[in-house]
């Protein structure tokens, strides 16, 4: 008893899944037995590719809370230096440039006229 709850049986999707390529990929004069016998091995690998994801999954979350506290952590701790501001200063020259153009692009066209 203790064997057959230790293993997971596998869900009827996977079951159907399996029996649909192994349908789909049946040789002529293959026999239904050795139809089943593939569909448990695709079970199987389907099972085990669905095993392999979730232990990535969980690693990826472990990893993404760890990162987190981090964070959180850093976050908590009062900064002892600010940043300094950065102020930007406008030029008067490029104003006085476009001032100066357009007077002479002015002066250019009532001088044509």
């Amino acid at each position: 008893m203790a064997k057959s709850s230790r293993y997971q049986k596998v869900s009827e999707q996977t079951q159907d899944e399996a029996i649909k390529v192994a349908k789909a990929t049946q040789r002529p004069g293959q026999t239904k037995e050795q139809t089943k016998l593939i569909a448990q091995g695709i079970e199987k690998g389907i099972d085990h590719f669905k095993k392999q994801q979730k232990s990535k999954t969980r690693e990826l979350n472990k990893k993404l809370n760890k990162v987190s506290l981090k964070l959180s952590s850093a976050d908590q701790k009062p900064e002892l230096a600010s940043s300094p501001q950065v102020v930007y200063k406008q030029s008067f020259l490029a104003w006085i440039l476009l001032v100066v153009s357009w007077l002479g692009f002015a002066a250019y066209f009532l001088k044509v006229d």
